[in-house]
């Protein structure tokens, strides 16, 4: 079943795999990593392993049960493409995908060299959006890999963002999402960092969304960047 998110730059969540492991200094505070030891400990069959990496057959159609438009973050507690997932199961994430025009799916993964490995086995609807996630600038390597697959849509999640990221080479970009840490042990966000990439992105004409400031009480801090909520979406939309 879908579950509706407070995440702001989606509707709902859909998670046919869940599980990851740490890649990258990003994944320290995984707020997916809380979340499923939380669900374990509440019972919930899905999460009976915790945050280990398992596929759902059960989750696998129930996009193409709902019949209103939405956008459908996929996999928000896991990476599609960890190494443990099956090519196969890829696959037929894909296809279902395919199969349910009337959404748009926002797939974000810190992997995009296994996107890259799979080349054409995989079905690149119009309405398949691929990201990638960068925390700080010995990340940016995911940008150019994400440049060179199929993808019609491609974003960056710049979240947490833990460092600057100036120059970013963003022709063929089409939206940049930034946002702090947070939770416990949240680490902190420079506003520079914040205001260079919004000028970067007004510079290539790239849309920008300003998810959160972060921090351990992230309602207290927000999410307005010099007065204004920034909640521009892909101009493929329109």
């Amino acid at each position: 079943m879908s579950t509706h998110s407070s995440i702001e730059w989606t509707d709902v969540t859909w998670n046919p795999v869940t599980g990851c492991t740490k890649i990258s200094h990003g994944c320290k505070h995984c707020y997916a990593e809380r979340m499923a030891n939380r669900l374990r400990e509440m019972g919930l069959e899905k999460y009976r392993e915790g945050f280990s990496i398992n596929v759902h057959e059960s989750a696998l159609n129930d996009p193409l049960k709902w019949k209103q438009p939405r956008f459908v973050f996929v996999n928000s507690m896991s990476d599609l493409f960890h190494k443990s997932v099956p090519a196969e199961f890829i696959e037929r994430v894909f296809d279902v995908m395919g199969r349910a025009p009337q959404h748009r799916f926002q797939v974000l993964t810190k992997r995009p060299s296994r996107v890259a490995q799979m080349g054409g086995k995989l079905n690149w609807a119009p309405n398949v959006w691929l990201g990638v996630s960068i925390e700080s600038e010995r990340w940016l390597g995911r940008l150019a890999t994400l440049k060179g697959t199929a993808a019609r849509v491609k974003f960056l999640s710049l979240e947490p963002l833990l460092g600057p990221l100036p120059n970013m080479e963003l022709d063929g970009i089409d939206w940049v999402i930034v946002g702090g840490e947070s939770g416990p042990g949240a680490r902190p966000m420079e506003a520079n960092w914040v205001r260079d990439i919004r000028d970067q992105c007004e510079s290539n004409d790239v849309p920008f969304f300003f998810k959160q400031w972060g921090g351990v009480f992230k309602k207290r801090t927000g999410r307005t960047l010099d007065n204004r909520e920034w909640n521009q979406m892909p101009r493929v939309m329109q």
